[in-house]
């Protein structure tokens, strides 16, 4: 009770148990299969089972949940919003299973064939990442990579139309393509590029502000995305365009310029690992800034490719590089 005399009550919203949850695979499909087909009249007859399982199925599935799927009247059904979530979430998990029973169907089989494997020239083949690789290759025996490399954009287009398979990206991509699908492999820090005798080689940390009069190596290409479009983006959010110097390039011969003391470059800190010895690598605003690899492949990939792609992204994942 208040002070003023009035009586206040404490709502607690439910407690819904976790344990105990079990929705069968026919399920999913007949409650998909009933919304895509406007009825369930309709849907029985596809399905070629009697309407009064498919309602059962629905009020078992309703029960399992403790929400309402359905608002159902003579004329037609329309979803709740849980409904709604439920249906978006089974289209998802059917179409994981059905790809999954392919590929390990594939796999079993022995599938042989070339995967076309493209990397962007600031994703370098470390030895966490060609670890992965090699244990890819162990896992599908009759599988072989022909390994190039190519800008992030020209890749997606590549993969788009037929010439790769699998691509190893620097997001962000600036053309979308209908067939490609780009997942996140790994996130890493961006630091700043400098020549071992550089006044900047000698500090512990640089903020992005402090680089508005440097001469940068790499500008971005106006069509492309990738690295040097982050850069450039993350300098205009400080105010300014990076200032270029008068050797450009945006390969990984940059390392090389910036060696000569021909400018600076902001890169991903696995570059380290294929750096001059007149190179230094200075911590960019405490490591807050980052860059993302993304693995491309097209959604209609061919089965030996989607399953690769698939297992690349759990090799690469699980070593954290």
């Amino acid at each position: 009770m208040a002070r003023d005399g009035t009586i206040q009550y404490q709502i607690q919203p439910p407690t819904i148990s976790k344990r105990h949850t079990v929705i069968s695979l026919k399920q999913f499909r007949y409650f998909v299969e009933i919304i895509d087909a406007g009825s369930y009249s309709r849907a029985a007859e596809k399905l070629y089972v009697a309407q009064s399982a498919l309602s059962r199925q629905v009020k078992e599935l309703e029960d399992t949940l403790q929400t309402r799927l359905l608002v159902r009247d003579s004329r037609h059904i329309e979803l709740t919003p849980a409904g709604q979530l439920f249906l978006e979430r089974s289209r998802r998990i059917l179409e994981d299973i059905d790809n999954t029973v392919v590929q390990a169907r594939q796999v079993g089989l022995g599938a042989q064939g070339v995967i076309r494997l493209q990397h962007s020239s600031s994703v370098i083949l470390t030895t966490a990442f060609t670890g992965a690789l090699r244990q890819l290759l162990h896992d599908f025996p009759g599988v072989t990579l022909d390994v190039s490399m190519a800008p992030s954009d020209k890749q997606t287009l590549d993969i788009e139309e037929g010439r790769a398979d699998i691509g190893l990206v620097r997001l962000p991509t600036l053309r979308k393509y209908p067939h490609i699908h780009v997942r996140e492999l790994w996130r890493e820090q961006l630091v700043v590029a400098v020549a071992h005798d550089a006044p900047l080689a000698a500090r512990a940390n640089v903020e992005l502000d402090e680089l508005r009069h440097e001469a940068f190596i790499s500008i971005p290409h106006q069509d492309r995305g990738g690295l040097s479009y982050l850069v450039a983006t993350l300098c205009l959010e400080r105010g300014f365009f990076p200032t270029p110097a008068r050797a450009l390039s945006r390969k990984s011969s940059q390392l090389s310029l910036i060696e000569a003391g021909l400018g600076i470059a902001i890169v991903p800190e696995c570059m380290r690992a294929m750096a001059p010895a007149g190179v230094r690598f200075v911590p960019l605003a405490h490591g807050t800034l980052q860059t993302a690899v993304g693995l491309a492949c097209r959604r209609d990939a061919d089965p030996l490719v989607a399953a690769c792609a698939d297992a690349l992204l759990r090799l690469v994942n699980c070593k954290e590089l």
